[in-house]
């Protein structure tokens, strides 16, 4: 029963579905029940499930080898997807380390910044800064970063220190702050934090440029990111942007943050690169974080045994070939806005939607007891727990988080179905969406 002792988003329920097959936004278990995947599975599959071209390419590659040993070999599929990433970035961020997944990139990311300044004799960089209400991972380093305290609490005395900032969430601004304000406040904390660490200590500052799991999508307030930048420049800070869950084509842009006019000195990427169909993730670097790492070290000393691994970059290919041939981050921009219009007008009377927001096909929504306190339901009641069960029920995945407000309370849901998804589908999404949310908040009697 959702919202059973125990249970939660952070850890698989013990009885669950078994998956049998899926096509496109459709999903079918062992038992026959279809689902529609509202949100991509956890925001990954950018073109759906079953696509015969990724397969194909897949199956072509395993044909010929499935894993050439990064340190023995290079391949096309790696060359070919780095040559792609690195004109999707733009800019200068064409170098790369591919891994297997989003905490392994976050951990690359860190990784590279320490070697960077190592490079260049200045060990004295060894800290980081982050956000609370973020999410970069479940590897100690990656979850170090992370503001989320259901999932950190049973690693806390064990994970490193890292000073976390307030969210730079306009609908949930700091106290005392005007929505107007929350930029140029979240910056200047930003360059406060640095000075009283002392410059000299701090390697990086690293941030989700649209807050995922730990926000339910909260996009950067706007000239917040231009700040970041100028702080991280003047104090010689390295700028990461984990682009994990909001990048790759997600919000309308291949990059995430270019929504906001920036480029960073390192980002990550994952989930919708190669959109599920194999395992994979990378950290990119510009040229200047480059130039001390490969004179000095002759390269990035953060390799995996399976960095580069052969037939994921064959499916990463595949993939963003499909990407920019059939013009997909264009059309979620476009179908982004016409999908929020459409959710909104199916919530429409709903008193406990709080706010509908994002960017793209990345879009959440936030459930208040008051809208106009925007006081949060009780953490006992389990909502986002009861919504994820309804839904489920009604054949429909959404992706619920709790905790938003406080660590404990606060209750949203992501939607972010794959980028092929049709006009009916996403009315379909939003209209099973509004029923079972309406199911959940007669559950729990509001």
């Amino acid at each position: 029963m959702a919202g059973a002792p125990g249970e939660s988003t952070s850890v698989a329920a013990a009885q669950l579905p078994k998956i049998a097959w899926g096509k496109g936004l459709v999903l079918v278990d062992t038992d026959g029940r279809r689902y529609l995947d509202g949100s991509g599975g956890p925001a990954v599959y950018s073109l759906g499930h079953g696509n015969e071209e990724v397969n194909q390419a897949i199956k072509d590659q395993l044909d010929r080898i499935a894993h050439g040993y990064r340190y023995n070999f290079t391949s096309d599929p790696l060359e070919e997807l780095t040559e792609r990433i690195g004109r999707a970035c733009g800019g200068t961020l064409e170098r790369m380390v591919f891994v297997s997944g989003g905490s392994e990139a976050v951990e690359s990311a860190m990784k590279l910044a320490l070697q960077y300044f190592a490079a260049r004799g200045e060990m004295s960089r060894r800290r980081f800064i982050s956000r609370e209400r973020s999410w970069h991972g479940n590897t100690l380093g990656a979850l170090s970063l992370s503001g989320f305290r259901e999932r950190r609490l049973s690693f806390e005395g064990a994970l490193v220190d890292v000073p976390r900032l307030s969210p730079a969430n306009v609908y949930r601004p700091p106290a005392g702050v005007a929505p107007e304000d929350v930029g140029a406040y979240c910056a200047r904390e930003l360059e406060d934090k640095i000075l009283e660490l002392g410059a000299a200590t701090v390697a990086a500052f690293v941030f989700e440029p649209v807050v995922g799991a730990a926000g339910g999508v909260v996009p950067a307030p706007p000239g917040y990111a231009r700040r970041v930048r100028e702080i991280c420049d003047r104090h010689g800070v390295l700028m990461i942007a984990d682009e994990v869950m909001c990048g790759a084509g997600r919000c309308g842009t291949w990059r995430a943050l270019e929504h906001d006019g920036v480029f960073p000195d390192i980002m990550t990427v994952a989930k919708g690169l190669a959109g599920g169909y194999l395992p994979l993730g990378a950290a990119i670097y510009s040229a200047a974080v480059a130039e001390p790492i490969h004179t000095v070290d002759g390269g990035p000393q953060t390799g995996h045994t399976f960095t580069g691994h052969t037939a994921a970059c064959a499916a990463g290919v595949a993939v963003q070939r499909i990407v920019e041939r059939d013009g997909l981050v264009q059309r979620v921009a476009v179908k982004g806005e016409a999908f929020r219009k459409t959710l909104g007008d199916a919530l429409h009377g709903i008193d406990a939607v709080g706010d509908i927001r994002g960017r793209g096909f990345f879009i959440g929504i936030e459930l208040v007891a008051d809208r106009d306190s925007k006081e949060p339901f009780p953490a006992e009641k389990g909502l986002f727990l009861k919504i994820r069960s309804r839904a489920m029920e009604n054949g429909l995945i959404c992706y619920p988080s709790g905790g938003n407000v406080d660590g404990i309370r606060g209750d949203t849901v992501i939607l972010a179905p794959p980028y092929i998804a049709t006009d009916g589908e996403l009315d379909e999404i939003a209209g099973r969406f509004a029923v079972s949310l309406r199911q959940a908040l007669t559950d729990i009697g509001h």
